[in-house]
């Protein structure tokens, strides 16, 4: 038997929960950017999903693992005993096999005592079952209706309404710190960064395998966010709108976290967001292993994971490069804001080789930093001095951790002056970091966590700790030749002008050899419209100077305001974008032809 979830639904963040009504902001940042669905296509409430599965005698309720089981259980089932029904409900938590069973079945993916790093799982869901536990399940033949319920019900294998309940991940990792929520099969609530690790290396894979195989069966789409006025949508209705935005455009919903070198850059100038942190060092603009995609119908909104729409429609929306990421995006955007903060940490993240061996990721975590805003002396940590000695940074940098001694960064590590537009490239195996007073937009591939930490300044991370620091991985992954000279020819962007046109010019902004991506900038005068292709991939992109932009794809028209991020498919063609309100610049993305994972 698993342990039930707590009866009170708990959130350990200052952050706001979706509201339960939204309305949109056209011309200035979105926190809630929302998709449209027909009127009356989101139902709110215990009583309206009662409604919806009056006639049905079998329903099959799975969902994601940070789910509160036992109140969607006393919500609607309170709402089917007032609507006349006899209701029998059968937890599949049930049919889990012992937690010391689970517990076997996943320490191989979960690094031993490495507080961060796992390998992916490589199972299926239903290694978390007892297949003959299973099978003996059987619906009521004396009820109205039975409700198998939980994650994993769907593997009952019973005919009937399919329910399939998403909560967005920030908002499990928001329960899970509260220990509100507990990892599958798990027999208590894990500290919130060990069930951070189990959940990015075992839950999640999982889950997403099972919510793939479900996609096409799902007859109800429920957020379950909100646990006392879940709302949902028709499955039909989720799957046309998701197969419309991979050939139109896109935007998710961006979520943001503090952090102990953040910023007050995203506080000044994102005002929906919650002011009762210290700061904002992160805003996931684009991170789709945990992002959602809000849909709204007259005000009602519906969040649901973006996977889905990569379940659905990957190859419209990846275009040529769907044979080779799969059901994977293949880029991030997020802003990482020091205006006013601190340095990031010294870091280098892992080779193609290292994070295939070690962590099971298919590609690994190439960036660049675009400097979207700056001071006057704002700059940025990349590449080695000249006169490097390997084993001397080393010494220094033990020492450091041994003693709590600060180490002499720049005596090691080259400094480079920020300006606004530049992009500096980081391929794997660079050393770097973003200096003080920078909001950088790091464009990237789309794994997120592989971060070496070499020395972050001696400082405690919010929760009063020390951060992990990682000499060992780091070492092993740091390349020493990128260094001196060679550092301002090859890893800082050379802007070169490839198009001209009434009221715009595009830029290309070479990324390394390294990169599948590469980097396009549309700088457009006030009246301005480019029309680009997609040219079969493909483009995340946003708006980093100016009011807003308008953008036609698809048959569709949407503005988005300064510092949003949005995605043009490659299934839509050719686009094009309008600066109607003044000049704007807008900053491209997309995967260089023939490229991929290695």
């Amino acid at each position: 038997m698993a342990t039930e979830q707590p009866a009170e639904p708990v959130r350990a963040t200052t952050q706001d929960l979706l509201p339960l009504q939204i309305s949109p902001r056209e011309g200035t940042y979105d926190i809630y950017p929302a998709h449209p669905l027909p009127p009356g296509s989101i139902g709110t409430g215990w009583t309206a999903l009662a409604d919806r599965l009056a006639d049905e005698s079998v329903v099959v309720i799975d969902g994601m693992c940070g789910v509160l089981w036992s109140e969607l259980r006393d919500g609607l089932g309170a709402a089917l005993t007032a609507r006349g029904l006899r209701a029998h409900w059968v937890p599949v938590a049930e049919a889990l096999r012992s937690p010391a069973e689970i517990d076997a079945l996943v320490a191989p993916f979960l690094g031993g005592d490495d507080p961060i790093f796992g390998t992916a799982f490589t199972g299926a869901l239903a290694d978390f079952f007892d297949p003959t536990a299973l099978a003996s399940m059987r619906p009521h033949p004396d009820r109205d209706l039975t409700v198998v319920f939980g994650t994993g019900a769907a593997l009952v294998g019973w005919d009937g309404c399919r329910i399939f309940v998403d909560v967005p991940k920030n908002e499990i990792q928001f329960r899970a710190r509260a220990e509100g929520a507990v990892n599958l099969g798990a027999a208590m609530p894990l500290p919130p960064k060990a069930a951070y690790k189990r959940n990015y290396f075992v839950d999640w894979p999982a889950l997403a395998l099972h919510k793939q195989e479900l996609l096409p069966a799902i007859d109800v789409f429920v957020d379950g966010q909100h646990h006392d006025a879940p709302t949902f949508a028709e499955g039909a209705v989720v799957r046309a709108s998701l197969m419309e935005l991979s050939r139109s455009m896109f935007r998710v919903r961006p979520w943001f976290e503090p952090g102990p070198w953040g910023g007050q850059w995203i506080k000044e100038h994102m005002p929906q967001l919650s002011q009762e942190v210290p700061n904002y060092a992160w805003s996931f603009e684009m991170i789709v292993p945990e992002n959602g995609i809000l849909f709204e119908s007259e005000g009602i909104p519906l969040e649901l994971s973006f996977d889905l729409l990569m379940f659905a429609e990957h190859r419209a929306v990846l275009g040529e490069s769907a044979e080779r990421f799969g059901t994977e995006f293949p880029i991030r955007f997020d802003f990482l804001d020091t205006f006013a903060g601190g340095n990031l940490s010294v870091q280098v993240h892992p080779s193609h080789e290292y994070i295939r061996e070690h962590f099971g990721e298919r590609f690994t975590q190439d960036e660049t930093y675009y400097i979207l805003d700056c001071t006057e002396d704002a700059k940025v940590y990349l590449g080695f001095q000249e006169d490097i000695d390997a084993d001397a940074f080393r010494a220094e940098l033990e020492r450091s951790q041994l003693e709590g001694l600060p180490v002499d960064v720049e005596r090691h590590v080259l400094t480079h002056p920020a300006r606004r537009g530049d992009l500096f490239l980081i391929p794997h195996g660079t050393i770097h970091c973003s200096g003080v007073d920078n909001l950088v937009l790091e464009i990237s591939a789309t794994p997120y966590i592989f971060t070496f930490k070499l020395y972050d300044w001696l400082r405690l991370d919010l929760d009063g700790r020390p951060r992990p620091i990682n000499l060992e991985r780091g070492f092993a992954n740091l390349r020493f030749d990128r260094k001196g000279a060679r550092v301002g020819e090859e890893l800082i962007s050379k802007p070169v002008a490839i198009g001209r046109g009434d009221g715009w010019t595009r830029w290309h902004l070479p990324t390394h050899p390294d990169h599948f991506y590469d980097v396009h900038r549309w700088e457009l005068a006030a009246g301005g419209v480019a029309a680009p292709s997609t040219e079969g991939s493909v483009h995340v992109m946003s708006v980093v100077q100016g009011e807003s932009v308008r953008v036609e794809s698809g048959g569709a028209s949407r503005r988005f305001a300064f510092a949003e991020t949005f995605a043009i498919p490659a299934a839509a063609g050719t686009f094009s974008v309008h600066a109607d309100r003044g000049p704007a610049t807008v900053l491209g993305a997309f995967v260089k032809p023939g490229r991929g994972p290695r």
